[in-house]
């Protein structure tokens, strides 16, 4: 049975589609009431508890120009310099310390043999989620609108491993993360398997701060291969933890949302969230 939360996340990815589909057309608080069938009152009332503000700024957060006066912004670097030097507002996720230990040889070749992996399903503002975690860290992160499909995939990427449905403390304060609880965030730390090159674009991946934007050649040159963007594009569709590794903070050059593993629906709804975010603690 769906839980209120789930249902509420429904309808508002419901109305973000539709605003997404038409856009260009400025669709107002009516017509988005009455595509997810509710009351204009009671829609802009649940949005604007789900997302911390209206309809409407919701809208400008997901528009295209957002996106491309993002892109500009990081021309001036304001957003790496901040991260650089360690300044930070409430909910921003350069507050983010991840350490990434990457997997033993042995374990990436035998597909995770004599690990003990903990997983379990929890809910999300996004929807369903499985989060994995072996005694090193969060190994796994998936929406899990499928909760079978995604236990599977699960299990393709570590075949050998041994499985153990049980929530530890290694997933609880990873799932902080979705409670705007931040101050456990700096005690999140991940177990990686990947190539060298998969690491150093995950690792890029988690210098862009909350409510930054990068292009896909972009990463590829901060990771110092220019002309790797469809190698990056690889490695960010490969991310084996979602949100923790903020892949869905990468669009393309042109300002367009892009494709996303779990849907670009959810991606948008995601992008916007942080924007939200970002706005209420400035």
């Amino acid at each position: 049975m769906e839980t209120q939360e789930t249902m509420n996340y429904q309808r508002i990815a419901d109305a973000i589609n539709y605003i997404r589909l038409n856009f260009k057309d400025q669709p107002n608080l009516d017509d988005v009431a009455e595509k997810v069938n509710m009351s204009p009152f009671h829609f802009q009332r649940m949005f604007t508890d789900w997302a911390g503000i209206s309809p409407k700024k919701f809208l400008q957060y997901l528009s295209v120009e957002y996106a491309k006066g993002i892109l500009k912004e990081k021309q001036a670097t304001l957003f790496d310099a901040a991260f650089q030097t360690g300044l930070s507002g409430t909910g921003r996720l350069h507050d983010l310390f991840i350490n990434i230990e990457g997997m033993s040889p042995a374990e990436y070749k035998h597909g995770g043999k004599a690990l003990t992996i903990n997983y379990s399903f929890a809910e999300s503002p996004f929807g369903d989620i499985l989060v994995a975690s072996t005694a090193k860290g969060v190994c796994y992160l998936a929406f899990a609108d499928d909760k079978q499909a995604a236990f599977a995939e699960l299990q393709a990427q570590f075949p050998n491993a041994a499985y153990c449905q049980v929530v530890d403390m290694i997933q609880q304060n990873a799932l902080f993360i979705f409670k705007k609880d931040w101050s456990k965030l700096s005690t999140v730390k991940l177990h990686l398997k990947g190539t060298p090159f998969q690491l150093k674009v995950w690792e890029a991946l988690l210098r862009i701060p909350m409510g930054g934007l990068h292009s896909y050649g972009l990463i590829a040159q901060n990771i110092h291969s220019p002309n790797a963007s469809r190698a990056v594009g690889s490695a960010i569709g490969d991310n084996p933890v979602a949100f923790l590794i903020p892949c869905h903070r990468v669009i393309r050059s042109t300002g367009e949302i892009g494709d996303y593993h779990w849907g670009s629906t959810r991606k948008s709804a995601i992008i916007g969230w942080e924007a939200a975010q970002l706005n209420v603690a400035v």
